[in-house]
């Protein structure tokens, strides 16, 4: 069974590979990284480490039995009010499966039992049927708000208040 674990120093190879073998799905239905990313990954990869350590974002990545990742939720932009950004994909071999549900699901107790936070909010393209349903899905609700430009594309804002 697939764990979430929080981002380490020793997963920086296999999440390369997981965002290169998946660049192209990804781009089907979210924003490109952009070559930069994957040029210079070591030091965006250190660079993140030190925000997740600084308490401004947490990174978590859903490891599979073989040790290769299958998906990454992240917490961006804490704030001091207790508000973060939720973001997610899943490798391709993994979509259809319940693994995004279920990974946000447990992003969702951490951000309250172990972040302290209170609110999660999150931005999908319209053109994504998908993320909406693993949104709606885990408690999310969106707020109306279709005013949402994502690299060009659409979207649509969601918000989940945690207990």
């Amino acid at each position: 069974m697939p764990e979430l674990q929080r981002l380490r120093a020793d997963h920086a190879p296999a999440l390369l590979a997981f965002e290169q073998e998946n660049r192209a799905y990804f781009a089907k239905s979210v924003p490109d990284r952009g070559d930069a990313y994957f040029t210079d990954f070591e030091t965006r990869h250190a660079s993140l480490l030190a925000e997740q350590t600084a308490g401004v974002c947490h990174f978590h990545v859903l490891v599979g039995d073989g040790g290769e990742i299958l998906g990454r939720v992240n917490l961006i932009d804490v704030t001091p009010d207790g508000a973060a950004e939720l973001g997610y994909r899943m490798a391709e071999s993994a979509a259809g499966r319940g693994l995004a549900t279920r990974a946000v699901r447990q992003v969702c107790v951490r951000a309250a039992e172990e972040y302290g936070l209170r609110e999660l909010r999150a931005e999908t393209t319209l053109d994504n049927p998908g993320s909406q349903t693993v949104l709606t899905r885990t408690g999310f609700m969106a707020t109306g708000e279709l005013d949402v430009d994502l690299d060009g594309r659409p979207g649509i804002r969601y918000v989940r208040r945690l207990p």
